[in-house]
């Protein structure tokens, strides 16, 4: 079932497990469950210490499987063939239980472990979404960790009796004993403060002992990694205050435009800057959400969500954006349910369904076309009088026989029965008549709004909300630098970030030197 080469590197992978496992498989008659076992009894050969053997509980789901190391119990289980974004996933699960260590430092791993009381996580994905394997392997971990833990990872699209009753359109969504826990990407910190009441107390205590930072990085996007790296380059204690790492990277397919790498995606590209920043010498500070910044003396102090406060010499400002909403009234009511910003993530939910895009430019062409190939129909609705995507783009999408285009269209209102999005609501620009369309998902793609919301009165934004800055990246405050997608800097692009980030660092080098810190 496995291509060649990745048999091969998944035996090598396989050579580093340390003591016994046991894959135990749950099928049924289906096509799905003759391919799981094809993958299963291929994973079985390539390492005596790994066992296949077949459940006979008729309660659990099929297909699915267990991995379990011997003589303990079973914590980690896959329903579904966790392939294409999971494969990953799978990988680690196996290493992991194997005995292999995971890439966590002792203090995450301790906390873990102390975690008391019964959690049973169900993890919904779709094997084309590219958050929901940082979700599935952090539950795992856990569930790997304390025995108290279990989580299973299901393949919404081998499940649709229960995607139905469980009202889930949009992934991942994770459910903790039969209720609601949280949608969307999530990292294990994050998991962890929110079942374990005293994590947030826990880490303002051991930030708030921190010295002082030369230069302190708020964000985890490509303009925020490529400030640490060049500042900590300097040899100048670093720090960076990150929500979570690659920031947009993560919701970013396909990379083509990246000088020198002929083709990466998101995720991948933010795993490796991930990396890369914790190589040097950095104060990693992760799963932290900065508040407020005031400067006096000469120090500037940055208080975070969770309490902290961080003082430094100098701050870069690297935020970035969010994607921006329509506000429209059932926006906020059916997100998650209907309304989705993610139409790689939550496409494959929408299968057989008709779908609205809002939004004509790159990105929102490009979520019409992906999405064509996936639901029934799609109709993309743009304000404008014409679209505003690359010619090639557009003519990708007037060849698809199952999309329309509206223009001049104003969109005003998601209609829905309480439980999930129905239609949507828009305005003819030209005739000035309201029209309904019916509808299972909307995907909103009308650009980018800017993390400045704890900025403002403290530095300088601008008409759009972006962060002020000149050439060397300067904002109103001194000591205050910004890059990024976050500032007034033209043309949001990766590489324009980077370099945006590597600009400021140097620029905070050079003041450090000017005024005698």
């Amino acid at each position: 079932m496995l291509e060649a080469n990745i048999a091969t590197q998944l035996k090598s992978y396989l050579g580093n497990l340390k003591h016994s496992i046991e894959i135990v498989a749950s099928y049924d008659d289906s096509a799905k469950s003759a391919e799981m076992r094809e993958l299963l009894d291929e994973i079985a050969t390539m390492s005596d210490l790994i066992t296949l053997s077949e459940s006979q509980d008729v309660s659990e789901r099929a297909p699915s499987f267990s991995i379990v190391q011997l003589g303990q119990p079973a914590t980690v289980r896959f329903a579904g063939i966790p392939m294409g974004h999971e494969f990953t996933s799978l990988v680690l699960a196996l290493l992991h239980i194997g005995g292999h260590p995971m890439k966590l430092d002792e203090d995450t791993i301790a906390q873990v472990k102390a975690v008391e009381g019964q959690f049973q996580f169900e993890t919904y994905i779709s094997l084309s979404c590219q958050n929901c394997p940082d979700v599935v392997q952090a539950l795992n971990m856990m569930a790997v960790l304390n025995p108290n833990i279990s989580h299973v990872m299901i393949d919404g699209g081998l499940y649709p009796d229960e995607i139905e009753q469980r009202q889930i359109m949009s992934v991942p969504t994770v459910y903790l004993n039969g209720e609601v826990f949280g949608q969307g990407r999530m990292t294990l910190p994050e998991i962890v403060s929110k079942i374990d009441s005293g994590a947030d107390a826990k880490a303002a205590e051991k930030i708030n002992q921190k010295d002082p930072f030369d230069v302190l990085v708020i964000g985890g996007g490509p303009a925020a990694s490529a400030a640490a790296i060049y500042a900590s380059r300097k040899g100048i204690r670093t720090g960076i205050v990150s929500e979570r790492f690659g920031g947009q990277l993560n919701d970013t397919l396909a990379i083509e435009n990246f000088i020198s790498v002929q083709a990466t995606d998101g995720p991948e590209l933010a795993s490796a800057i991930e990396q890369q920043v914790k190589s040097y010498d950095v104060d990693v500070m992760e799963s932290q959400r900065a508040k407020t910044m005031h400067s006096q003396n000469g120090q500037i102090t940055i208080e975070l969500e969770n309490g902290a406060s961080l003082q430094s010499k100098s701050v870069i400002i690297s935020t970035g954006a969010n994607w921006r909403e329509l506000g429209i009234p059932g926006e906020e009511q059916y997100r998650g349910h209907g309304v989705a910003y993610c139409p790689h993530c939550d496409g494959p939910l929408y299968k057989g369904k008709d779908v609205a895009v809002v939004g004509g430019g790159n990105s929102g062409v490009e979520a019409a076309i992906d999405l064509a190939g996936i639901v029934d129909h799609v109709t993309l609705l743009e304000f404008a009088e014409e679209l505003r995507a690359d010619a090639i783009l557009q003519k990708k999408l007037y060849s698809l026989s199952n999309v329309k285009v509206i223009t001049n269209a104003l969109s005003t209102e998601v209609l829905g029965d309480d439980n999930k999005v129905t239609g949507l609501v828009y305005i003819d620009r030209v005739s000035g008549a309201e029209k309904r369309i019916d509808l299972a998902g909307i995907f909103v793609q009308i650009g980018l709004l800017p993390n400045t919301d704890w900025l403002k009165g403290i530095v300088d934004l601008s008409a759009y909300s972006e962060v002020e800055v000149d050439d060397h990246g300067r904002t109103s405050m001194e000591g205050v630098f910004a890059a990024g997608d976050v500032t007034t800097t033209p043309y949001k692009q990766i590489i324009i970030a980077m370099g945006d980030g590597a600009k400021a660092a140097l620029s905070a080098f050079d003041y450090l030197i000017r005024h005698g810190n």
